[in-house]
């Protein structure tokens, strides 16, 4: 990971100020390249402190940024839509929508209610396109080494695609579901490792000790298929940004 700048934070919270901190200022600098934006428990506190720091800007300046604003996100569980609390649109439109203002074609995510899954990730891939690609590309780590919902074993340029949800991830996700991974839709629509290492800049955020050993066969051993985040060392724009406890692991260079 030679190419990627390294910070490492004390605590979640500082993580997540620092982490809204740049997606505003991406936002403002690049105004015309979308936001590639994720869901997750890290991310919700980054959000909360995005809103907060875009509420302070100035009105004018604050109207301008949402005017334009224009994000798609990674993902989003197949046969749920925003009507569903918990997919990812409902999330996005709890978490940035509503807060924010924002109308829900502004925030673009996969249509996890499309008739056919297939089709609507090729739609989908190709709306990233058309909005000329994403500008930053924000990530978080799956405990499998998964970045968006591509699982393992996964190419450098696997496309944005519906794919099966493996039990690891179902585990992971199932607090949203009653805690019963059996309750987490099996498939989803994924933006594919193409797009997010066609994104101008990735940046991947980590946070709580358990993720530490699958932070370092991400960044400090051979990309590989089996974990798909190694791929990002291959991105000449890649920013990791991780607490204490998920820096544990790796080792100084």
């Amino acid at each position: 990971m030679a190419s990627a700048a390294l910070e490492v934070l004390a605590d979640p919270a500082a993580v997540a100020e620092r982490v809204a901190r740049l997606l505003l200022e991406a936002a403002l600098q690049f105004p015309g390249a979308p936001l590639g934006l994720a869901t997750g428990r890290t991310m919700v506190p980054v959000y909360q402190h995005l809103v907060a720091l875009i509420d302070e800007l100035p009105s004018l300046q604050r109207q301008g940024l949402l005017q334009h604003w224009c994000s798609f996100n990674l993902d989003e569980y197949v046969g749920l839509g925003p009507a569903d609390r918990q997919s990812f649109a409902a999330t996005m439109a709890s978490h940035l929508g509503a807060p924010l203002g924002l109308p829900l074609q502004q925030l673009n995510l996969p249509d996890g209610r499309a008739g056919d899954p297939a089709a609507e990730a090729a739609r989908y891939g190709a709306a990233v396109l058309e909005a000329g690609g994403i500008g930053l590309q924000l990530l978080g780590l799956g405990s499998n080494g998964h970045v968006g919902f591509n699982e393992p074993p996964c190419a450098a340029d696997a496309p944005c695609r519906c794919v099966q949800l493996s039990w690891a991830t179902r585990i992971q996700n199932a607090a949203a579901f009653g805690a019963d991974p059996a309750a987490v839709p099996e498939q989803a629509i994924t933006l594919g490792t193409r797009e997010i290492l066609q994104a101008r800049s990735v940046l991947l955020v980590v946070t709580g000790a358990e993720k530490a050993p699958i932070l370092r066969r991400a960044l400090q051993e051979p990309p590989c298929e089996q974990v798909p985040a190694s791929w990002l060392q291959h991105h000449p724009q890649l920013r990791v940004i991780v607490d204490a406890g998920a820096a544990a692991a790796l080792k100084p260079t």
